[in-house]
């Protein structure tokens, strides 16, 4: 029966799990925490291929206790159930340790299901998911766990599993594997900090190629091919995606023209071109805005041109209006100054419309003089003191000028004009 490469090489100690060095280096806290044997309940967090199952594997074997697995996108709170009816038998004489995968897929029932009968401590839970537990989990279960966060695995532990993977296979069968120049480094690169992706890769390769007295070689052409856009982690409705989202916008508000392009190159790669371009309109209008307002034409334009062009075409507008953004002046003085207000109505600070802004409808009766409104177009620079504000708001400020020569320029002109008696 075939085996995945991935699992015949899953660690046995924990010195030999690649990665994760801040939790289960020497004096990790993860590390500690198992060699002592009283494990709490803790729910691993991060991306998949970090170790997080081999981890719960090493506990249930440092610990004597028999691990239950169950995947929360098909278990019910019935198979909860009976793993508990499995406690204080010769089946599970030393408690159970239950490996939840991907918990966040369980409903706020089947969670409060859970904590019951974790609470005595005969269930130990290890609960394991690829989203943010504070947004999936409910604070019932994280207030009885310990998150630990599992990392994206680096270049040189990746490295040190391709290389295990392709000793071992050469030992099964009695062979000498000889990879190309720069091919393990390659799948150790390409593999996005995935584990068992990474294995997966070297067992592909050596599955393609042909033995040739004894001797197996690995081509670089073929490890180009299967690690092809691998290294991508991206999941519209995940982690992932909000991060690269907020990642984007925060460089080109940083004026990192580098890392702007960066990030839209995530985007470009994944062919979300929707996502990224409705937070390039939104850097246009709330970080670049009234320093350099042509930049909201110009970048509506190169997202107008991207989207009729598709990819990768597509690529080349969006690259000149995120590197424009990312170059030009910067601004949120229109996005401070709408927020007061917003925050202001919501407040209920308001009151009626000055009687000279109201609609009268009495434009030509000879009632509109009434309304006492000036126009500002019958005197200089169309310009005139009158009141805008509602009574309750008179002297409150919005808009602040921004430190930038368009917005000073426009302030020192309007000071001119309004220093007028």
């Amino acid at each position: 029966m075939y085996q995945p490469l991935a699992d015949v090489l899953r660690p046995r100690e924990l010195s030999d799990v690649c990665g994760q060095r801040h939790i289960l280096g020497e004096n990790g806290l993860l590390r500690r925490i198992i060699e002592t044997g009283n494990v709490p309940n803790m729910i691993f967090y991060g991306p998949s291929g970090t170790g997080k199952t081999t981890v719960a594997n090493l506990i249930a074997s440092k610990t004597q206790r028999k691990l239950c697995k169950l995947n929360a996108t098909t278990a019910t709170s019935a198979d909860i159930k009976e793993i508990y009816a499995q406690l204080d038998t010769f089946l599970a004489p030393n408690g159970v340790l239950l490996y939840l995968d991907e918990i966040q897929y369980f409903n706020k029932k089947q969670q409060q299901t859970l904590l019951e009968f974790i609470e005595n401590g005969k269930i130990t839970l290890i609960a394991s998911t690829t989203e943010n537990p504070y947004f999936y989990v409910y604070n019932a279960i994280l207030s009885r766990a310990t998150v630990f966060e599992f990392k994206p695995v680096e270049k040189e532990e990746a490295l040190r599993a391709v290389r295990r993977a392709a000793d071992y296979l050469a030992a099964r069968d009695g062979v000498t594997v000889t990879p190309e120049p720069g091919v393990l480094e390659h799948v150790a690169q390409a593999c996005g900090g995935d584990i068992r992706k990474a294995i997966n890769a070297v067992e592909l390769l050596y599955a393609a190629a042909k033995p040739a007295a004894g001797a197996v070689t690995l081509r670089m052409d073929d490890a180009q091919i299967i690690a092809q856009k691998s290294a991508m982690r991206y999941d519209k409705d995940g982690d992932d995606h909000f991060d690269d989202l907020s990642a984007l916008m925060k460089s080109i508000r940083g004026s990192d023209p580098d890392a702007a392009v960066h990030y839209l190159a995530r985007f470009l790669e994944a062919g979300d071109l929707p996502s990224a371009c409705r937070r390039i309109l939104c850097s246009a209008c709330e970080d670049v805005a009234l320093a350099y307002p042509q930049a909201i034409a110009i970048v509506k334009a190169c997202v107008d041109s991207a989207l009729q062009l598709g990819l990768p075409e597509a690529r080349l507008p969006l690259a000149d209006a995120v590197i424009l953004l990312a170059t030009a002046p910067k601004s949120n003085s229109g996005c401070m100054a709408i927020d007061a207000a917003i925050a202001d109505v919501r407040a209920g600070k308001t009151g009626p419309v000055p009687r000279q802004l109201q609609n009268v409808h009495a434009d030509g009766t000879g009632f509109e003089r009434e309304q006492g409104y000036l126009y500002p177009h019958d005197y200089p620079n169309s310009w005139v003191r009158q009141q805008y504000l509602p009574d309750a708001l008179v002297g409150r400020t919005y808009y602040v000028y921004g430190e930038n020569k368009t917005e000073q320029a426009a302030r020192r002109y309007w000071d001119e004009i309004k220093k007028q008696p």
